[in-house]
């Protein structure tokens, strides 16, 4: 059965949509089956991992307000080896369009992947910087949640509004929704306030925190640019060696789980 891991903060800038795309990029070069959902109208992971805002494909609007299955919408990737569903600018209205409904909104994105999550080893969703309904449909439809945390001035700043709306979520329409980890971003080991961040944060959220940490590196910011992720720019680079080490640690930890079932 396909892990479903949701990648969310509402603050924006704490390297979520630059892990989800490295992070399904080096499952999927280990050897899993990966499907990544870019949930963010902005689009940067369908461009990070080369499909550009002009492709003719549906994408996760058709998913989540459509009759299209997943099967339809998805596009297959050789480099990076996994399967995506692209975003465009049509997503950006659907939390008003959901918004009308009055019941089973919080679901849509849920029924479309239940039917086929088996068919993938893990479904990355990259989640918008925000805490809409586009957010409530990646967390109901998770098995788990990963949270980049950046190594800066108020790292912590609008956590305990996210971990509510994940508490929330829980209650009200997935009960088996876990923490998958708490991802320490633009970690720059020379200054004391990555050090002073990355303990308070380890302090808060003890072993939930991931020990890859993902350094302050330039090729990570220089990579969507070009449409490729991390591994396909630079696959020597510092974030390439940190990306390659918590997909490691994230297939070790769901290893783990299905021992422990």
């Amino acid at each position: 059965m396909g892990k479903v891991i949701a990648v969310t903060n509402q603050k924006g800038g704490v390297g979520k949509t630059t892990t989800s795309v490295n992070l399904a990029a080096g499952l999927s070069y280990l050897g899993a089956k990966v499907l990544l959902i870019d949930l963010d109208p902005q689009g940067n992971a369908s461009q990070g991992a080369g499909v550009g805002n002009n492709h003719k494909k549906k994408s996760t609007y058709d998913l989540l307000l459509g009759d299209e299955s997943v099967e339809e919408i998805v596009i297959k990737l050789k480099k990076p080896p996994f399967d995506i569903i692209p975003s465009t600018i049509d997503l950006a209205g659907a939390d008003l369009e959901m918004a009308e409904f009055k019941t089973g909104r919080e679901q849509y994105l849920k029924r479309k992947l239940d039917i086929m999550k088996h068919q993938y080893d893990f479904v990355i969703i990259d989640c918008p910087p925000s805490l809409g309904l586009l957010n409530t449909n990646a967390l109901t439809a998770a098995d788990s949640v990963m949270i980049p945390v950046q190594c800066e001035y108020y790292a912590l700043e609008g956590l305990t509004q996210l971990l509510s709306t994940i508490r929330l979520v829980q209650r009200l329409f997935n009960h088996d929704l876990k923490i998958e980890g708490v991802l320490l971003t633009m970690f720059d080991v020379r200054t004391k306030l990555s050090v002073e961040v990355q303990q308070e944060v380890r302090k808060y959220f003890k072993e939930k925190v991931y020990r890859t940490c993902i350094p302050r590196n330039v090729k990570l910011s220089e990579a969507p640019s070009t449409g490729q992720t991390i591994f396909e720019y630079d696959i020597n680079s510092s974030g390439a060696k940190a990306y390659a080490a918590l997909a490691k640690e994230v297939l070790q930890h769901s290893k783990g789980e299905k021992g422990d079932a």
